[in-house]
């Protein structure tokens, strides 16, 4: 079984109910696994077995279900053909590519144009790919004509909407003068002419409400239901009851004025384009995070190719290529530094705002910014392999899951379709039996007002417009998570448990102390001990020498070195032994400790650090320390965590006096020490065991398997690739508090999609018996329910602007 994943943008859907379709259509599909749609983010993602099924058959089948696909278009130049063999080679391969749909090869113009789906496959992949056959392939002149699909419906929705405002606003005159407290308004005699209104009402209810009656006719089709079932069947009760009193007043010579209602279906048809219109402006609104995100890569790249400096589109750029950064420039793509030495400032995915020193063989990273030095550096990830392209996808698929809060709703508005429908009829019957006995009119009323106000947009937009924003605006704040149901969970943690090395602490040893004796000066045994330990390899010799370095003392070149496995080192420096280790190669070496000596070595190794003796000229010098030291934020984010009411525990393989050590310094609650990395998921479990919920929060490799285990799993995103693939959350500073700021943006999201639903059911609620008893007029219904829809985007925008920096 080849097992796939594929993401399709869908157009035409009007509520969950067309979502619930398409993946009850989808699902049932031979070799589909798992179908999933977001209604908000209008996308359809498959995992199927590709070897049963392909992407064309879902869209054959998305079609058939009345809805349709949406592709991108991108035509290119091509060199190096020879003949028709060679357009079909490369029509043949394009085509083979996951997430195309067609490649048309024309060798004549020697150009290629082909439909793709830009969620599975990138220009930048077809210029690869081609470029591997032997031929070139280039975007044309003109450049890549990417069709903005948002901005063209928000067109469309504004020039229907229009249309339908300038044909209803004479029929909603003679409605509002038919209130007797705006009796006073004048109304021309020709609007009162039934046929006059039906001139009016009949292009607003069959042209510009078409689209109602089409999904109305492919849902039931499909023996399913969804708002314009409702819409459909409310404004055409309203149209054709309106026709037929038309019909029965001319056929009684035209005596008085018939009571029509023909506005209240043009307004209802009006009031939903204008929910519609401002739900699409929103929605775009929603995906502004990813927008913001693709923003940020360079256009254009300056490459060496042949020994020429020349400037490329950055979707051009292959793996490989040597790239010239000049001050100021950001980088294109992710490499490692073959020439030069700069600060780069990675502020856009770490949060850090202090530049960061690079030099020759350090990775970059593609969209920062090289702040004052010019560098080459050498393409090593390029396209949807890039560092940027990497976070796009964690955000568009965090957006595109569900939560299980969604889930419930989806399954809710799944049902609330008919039996809306069987309200109306019931509320028609008994209007029409009971409380006005044959009286056609009075029972209809309160059944259109119960279509129009049920239409359950707003409960399909309730819960994915909150992850978009809550997601995209999380993403911005170096928060990345891998879908809603990880937000929806985050909340509800009450354990936080964390690894000490490089996430409580930086991860690399550093000089932290220097004590000297017997009349020793500082800087001469810093200068000697620099310069012996700087023929060492080992990590604590360099952290040794790095300090040594920052306190600008010089070194002096050794005349001998020896290393000690398990003792420490030896150097002979301008004439003058020098040992560095431990008391065992002290005694060796019969060189005594005083009783104060010792002491200064048990506090220093009681406060978590590794400390080593000193000896110059067989005399006891002193003692120099290190230790894997605190990051400056992490006490004031354990402290934030007990603010929140949360249990801290430190999980780490160091042994317990230096584990304690470091937990006293941040005030952590318990510390489990002594760890092996495969028991770290058994403590996990122990913790689960007791009923709590945990946050496993890591970078190593030896991280991993306890990140999958507890209940949400947060990544170090300075940590390594294996731990970020296994968390559910990436936290890109490196920084604790991001823990903390995760678990306040999944509380406040979480509360922001309870508003929603609040606002989602609240017209229905209230509307529904209040239609069902008469009191509420359907053109008042229809603005009820834009409004409801409107106000549920409005606040899930709400998230875009969160700030929590005093949280």
């Amino acid at each position: 079984m080849a097992t796939k994943e594929s993401t399709l943008q869908i157009s035409g859907m009007t509520c969950t109910a067309c979502a619930s379709r398409i993946e009850k259509g989808i699902s049932k599909m031979p070799g589909v696994d798992k179908a999933n749609v977001n209604f908000a983010l209008e996308q359809l993602t498959v995992h199927y077995d590709s070897e049963e099924t392909n992407e064309n058959e879902f869209k054959n089948k998305i079609e058939k279900i009345g809805y349709s696909v949406v592709e991108e278009k991108a035509e290119f130049d091509i060199s190096g053909m020879t003949c028709a063999a060679c357009a079909t080679k490369i029509e043949k391969a394009i085509n083979k590519m996951p997430g195309v749909s067609s490649a048309n090869v024309n060798f004549a113009l020697e150009t290629i144009s082909v439909t793709y789906n830009d969620r599975e496959v990138q220009p930048s992949d077809m210029i690869a790919k081609v470029n591997k056959l032997g031929y070139e392939l280039r975007p044309k002149e003109d450049g890549q004509e990417k069709i903005d699909h948002k901005q063209t419906e928000i067109r469309k929705q504004t020039q229907k909407f229009i249309f339908s405002a300038i044909l209803t606003l004479p029929l909603l005159w003679t409605m509002v003068a038919h209130f007797k407290f705006l009796s006073f308004i004048y109304l021309p005699a020709m609007f009162m002419n039934p046929w006059f209104q039906l001139a009016l009402a009949t292009p607003v209810q069959f042209i510009i409400g078409a689209q109602f009656y089409k999904g109305a006719y492919t849902s039931l089709k499909n023996k399913s239901a969804n708002m314009d079932v409702l819409v459909a069947l409310g404004t055409s009760a309203a149209y054709f009851y309106s026709l037929y009193l038309s019909f029965e007043w001319m056929n009684a010579g035209r005596v008085g004025e018939p009571e029509l209602y023909f506005e209240a279906s043009a307004v209802i048809i009006t009031l939903i384009l204008l929910g519609k219109l401002f739900e699409v402006r929103a929605k775009g609104k929603t995906s502004q995070a990813i927008q913001k995100l693709l923003n940020l890569q360079a256009k254009t790249a300056r490459v060496v190719r042949n020994g020429k400096e020349q400037e490329i589109p950055v979707e051009e750029v292959i793996e490989g290529d040597i790239i010239i950064v000049r001050p100021g420039e950001k980088i294109p793509v992710d490499g490692e530094i073959m020439e030069g030495q700069s600060a780069i400032d990675e502020s856009m995915l770490t949060g850090e705002s202090i530049p960061i020193d690079k030099v020759s063989g350090d990775s970059v990273i593609g969209a920062t910014i090289n702040k004052n030095g010019s560098l080459q550096i050498k393409a090593t990830k390029v396209g949807k392999d890039t560092a940027l392209a990497q976070i796009v996808k964690v955000v568009e698929d965090a957006q595109g899951s569900k939560a299980d809060i969604q889930r419930l709703a989806d399954k809710i508005s799944g049902v609330f379709v008919p039996i809306v429908v069987l309200i109306a009829l019931t509320t028609f019957f008994i209007w029409f039996f009971i409380v006005t006995p044959g009286d056609f009119r009075s029972s209809l009323i309160p059944t259109i007002s119960i279509l129009v106000i049920a239409c359950p947009c707003a409960l399909g937009l309730a819960t994915p417009t909150s992850i978009m924003a809550g997601s995209g605006r999380s993403a911005e704040m170096g928060m990345l998570f891998k879908g809603g149901e990880h937000l929806e969970h985050t909340q509800s943690i009450d354990t936080v448990v964390l690894d000490k090395t490089g996430t409580v602490t930086k991860g690399e040893p550093t000089l932290t102390d220097i004590v000297t004796t017997d009349g020793f000066k500082k800087e001469d045994v810093l200068q000697l001990v620099g310069t012996a330990e700087n023929q060492s390899e080992h990590p604590l010799a360099q952290a040794i020498v790095k300090g040594v370095m920052d306190m600008d003392i010089s070194l002096l070149e050794a005349d001998s070195f020896e290393a000690l496995p398990g003792y420490g080192i030896r150097a002979e420096i301008n004439g003058k032994e020098v040992f560095v280790g431990t008391r065992k190669l002290m005694r060796e070496q019969n060189i005594s400790l005083s009783n104060e000596t010792e002491t200064m070595m048990v506090k220093l190794e009681q406060d978590g650090k590794t400390a080593m003796l000193i000896a110059i000229s067989r005399k006891l010098a002193g003692i120099i320390a290190v230790a894997d030291t605190v990051k400056e934020t992490s006490k004031e984010a354990i402290a934030r965590m007990h603010k929140l009411g949360l249990e801290v525990i430190m999980l780490t393989g160091d042994n317990e006096r230096t584990a304690d050590a470091i937990a006293k310094q941040v005030e952590i609650d318990r510390v489990i020490a002594e760890v092996l990395p495969d028991q770290k998921s058994d403590e996990i479990k122990r913790l689960q065991a007791q009923g709590k919920k945990v946050a496993m929060v890591g970078d190593g490799i030896n991280d991993a398997p306890a990140l999958a285990m507890a209940d949400v799993g947060m990544a170090v995103g300075t940590g390594t690739d294996i731990a970020i693939e296994a968390a559910d959350i990436t936290l890109m500073r490196g920084d604790l508090n991001s823990v903390v700021d995760a678990i306040i943006m999944s509380k406040k999201t979480m509360r922001n999609i309870k508003e929603n639903l609040f606002f989602a059911f609240i017209y229905n609620t209230i509307g529904i018996p209040i239609a069902a008893i008469g009191l509420l007029a359907p053109w008042v219904a229809g603005a009820a329910m834009a409004f409801s829809s409107v106000s549920v985007v409005l606040n899930a925008l709400r998230l875009q602007r969160v700030s929590i920096k005093n949280e």
